[in-house]
């Protein structure tokens, strides 16, 4: 699959939330989207990034964007994710890796020297007609939604 770059259109997708219910992003035409990528519920960079969005997520919506998480976990432990942190987004579960293929968000890593394969962390900035405006691929997990709004200069 070709690389996915700014101007693109996104990728449509079609994935299950943490309810069982169905979720594309065809669901979201006319909203502004910040779909992010996240290798692991309830570990501490994902849980920080995470957590980030959801305590300023009045800020986002008031600037019009919905949030989407994705990662390869299962609804159960999204259920568990969301309830342990009150998170009032839907998060997918890409257990199939369907969707991080379609935004290559799933690729090669590596840590102490070995290679292997695993999530890219990755936040799709994607605005009202589908297209990609912006790609963070170097997220701050801790601050991440002041880097959003200050690359975007909102």
């Amino acid at each position: 699959m070709a690389l996915l770059k700014e101007g693109d259109k996104a990728p449509e997708f079609n994935g299950i939330n943490q309810d069982g219910k169905s979720i594309k992003l065809s669901d979201y035409a006319g909203k502004k989207v910040i779909l992010y990528f996240y290798p692991k519920d309830n570990t501490p960079g994902c849980t920080a990034e995470s957590c980030n969005l959801n305590e300023n997520l009045d800020d986002i919506n008031n600037k019009g964007f919905e949030v989407i998480g994705v990662s390869p976990d299962s609804e159960a432990s999204h259920q568990k994710f969301i309830s342990k942190h009150g998170f009032k987004f839907d998060l997918i579960a890409d257990t199939e890796k369907v969707i991080l293929e379609q935004y290559n968000a799933w690729g090669e890593k590596k840590m102490y020297g070995k290679t292997y394969m695993g999530v890219l962390r990755k936040t799709f900035i994607i605005d009202e007609e589908g297209t990609i405006v912006k790609i963070f691929t170097k997220v701050n997990t801790k601050d991440h939604t002041n880097q959003i709004f200050t690359d975007l200069e909102l």
